[in-house]
């Protein structure tokens, strides 16, 4: 999936915020936490949208690789940007403190 989003973003195909969504989901899934950062900072430099459900599976990624307070950065500026938290939200910021050993951030 990488390899692919990768060729899209350097060919002249315009790409766009479900794009991104579904590449940020694919990189949660095989735990690139990194990946799936980079490519939500990029959604920010295009001006693409952000949404709770493609912030929502930027944070699980974290959790995922073990980056709590990364996931909790981006919980922060879901705030910040006034973007709607849910139940999946708040779920995994509370599994990022646990993975992290921060259960008083809970």
């Amino acid at each position: 999936a990488w390899q692919i989003f990768s060729a899209m973003l350097r060919s002249e195909v315009e790409v766009g915020r479900i794009t991104f969504s579904a590449a940020i989901s694919a990189c949660e899934k095989s735990r690139q936490w990194e990946k799936a950062a980079h490519l939500f900072g990029l959604m920010a430099q295009k001006n693409l949208e952000l949404d709770t459900i493609t912030s929502n599976a930027a944070i699980s990624a974290c959790v995922r690789g073990g980056q709590w307070e990364t996931a909790l950065q981006l919980l922060g500026s879901m705030e910040l940007s006034k973007l709607e938290l849910d139940t999946i939200t708040f779920g995994a910021a509370i599994s990022a403190c646990e993975h992290g050993g921060k259960w008083q951030k809970a």
